[in-house]
């Protein structure tokens, strides 16, 4: 028999990288018949919201009398963007509960870690497990544990209604940093205690010789449901040697050059990888203007001892991205991203749009939203980078210091 769970309880199950979403079915008692790829009208309880590979579910609406007495039942499935399986339904499991398990009633998120293949991010992206009657949710930043200083006040605190939060502000310092999460009501009131702390660690003491400097497509995610924190999304996770990840979701490259001095100087990498000008390329700015911005940036970083390797722009599919995101695409794209790699590859480069060059748009099997590559995507830039890496660092410390 399974040890028995909470009436209130987290499910979890593998995470499938081609999913969106999941759909979840809950049954009072082992279903008589029950197909693989057909949704079952024995089910109690159904969802198709389900956004992540975890969930709690509102046992208490659909099998009240059972908790405690008798099992449940539930499978799972994956679905694409359009509601299309892309998986069929698990095993039907069984779910014991027990009122000696706490919670009775699950109102703590519960924060989830960054896998160890992660790369550190100077701009967080922080992710729970959410409490299926929770409304909003606060987190709050420390720069010292809050359990071993309960008077510790954070330095910063930010509110959401998702299940994650992305940070808007780099999180540089020595030591680690430390945060944790509870549930609100809907008139922003606390409506649980606080999550157990978590931390990371952005301090330039470590002595980071690799940076990555980007946009999206570095920070990390992809499919549409998958963020920074999902390895798998992250092409720096595919990467032969450690870097730190100092990119910036919807960065510019006139974004880029007014965060530089104060991202990427407190720790003046020896090699900073550059792969940025997609979202300005995007949005109608000229190619012309986004050279200048990476002759400028090229120019700061000989300035202070650091070697620019600038990766060439992948191509990105205005369709997907307008399906996806909603947003139009400058209509001469295709002519100003070739004007920008014809530059890139007069500097010292790795030529990530060569991988993707069989293609004249990205590939909806390696990008779904059309803009961030998804895991075949994140792994082909880091072949390439891989692969190409020894040349490129050889090459950049024969620039000229200025």
């Amino acid at each position: 028999m399974l040890h028995p769970l909470s009436f209130s309880p987290i499910l979890a199950w593998e995470k499938n990288v081609n999913a969106t979403h999941y759909e979840i079915e809950f049954f009072r008692e082992q279903p008589a018949i029950c197909y693989p790829d057909t949704a079952s009208s024995e089910a109690v309880w159904h969802s198709d919201e389900v956004y992540a590979s975890s969930y709690n579910p509102p046992l208490f609406l659909f099998a009240a009398d059972l908790l405690g007495r008798a099992p449940l039942y539930w499978r799972v499935r994956a679905l694409d963007f359009d509601g299309t399986p892309v998986s069929l339904f698990s095993a039907v499991m069984p779910l014991y509960t027990s009122a000696a398990v706490a919670p009775s009633v699950m109102t703590v998120p519960l924060p989830i870690a960054s896998s160890e293949l992660t790369a550190p991010l100077l701009y967080p992206v922080y992710h729970w497990v959410r409490p299926y009657r929770a409304h909003a949710f606060e987190v709050a930043l420390y720069a010292e544990d809050p359990t071993e200083n309960p008077d510790a006040e954070p330095i910063d605190t930010m509110t959401t209604q998702l299940s994650e939060i992305y940070d808007q502000n780099p999180r540089i310092g020595p030591g680690f940093f430390y945060w944790h999460v509870r549930s609100l009501d809907e008139a922003d009131e606390p409506a649980s205690d606080w999550s157990p702390v978590l931390k990371f660690r952005n301090d330039p003491k470590d002595n980071w010789e690799i940076a990555v400097f980007g946009d999206s497509i570095s920070h990390g995610g992809g499919h549409i449901s998958y963020g920074p924190a999902d390895h798998e999304f992250s092409w720096l996770s595919y990467l032969n040697f450690p870097a730190i990840n100092l990119s910036m979701s919807g960065d510019t490259s006139e974004t880029m050059l007014e965060r530089f001095e104060a991202d990427v100087l407190p720790f003046h990498p020896r090699y900073l990888l550059i792969l940025n000008g997609t979202n300005s390329l995007r949005a109608g700015v000229s190619a012309a203007e986004v050279i200048a911005d990476l002759e400028k940036l090229k120019t700061r970083c000989l300035a202070n001892g650091i070697r620019p390797i600038f990766l060439t722009l992948p191509p990105i599919n205005p369709e997907n991205i307008a399906r996806a995101f909603d947003e139009p695409t400058a209509d001469d794209w295709q002519t100003q991203f070739s004007l920008v790699n014809a530059f890139l590859r007069t500097e010292v480069h790795i030529d990530v749009a060569a991988a993707f060059s069989t293609h004249p748009l990205l590939p909806t099997e390696l990008a779904l939203d059309g803009l961030h590559e998804d895991v075949i995507g994140k792994q082909l830039i880091a072949q390439t980078v891989n692969r190409a890496w020894p040349e490129a660092k050889q090459q950049a410390d024969r620039l000229p210091a200025q």
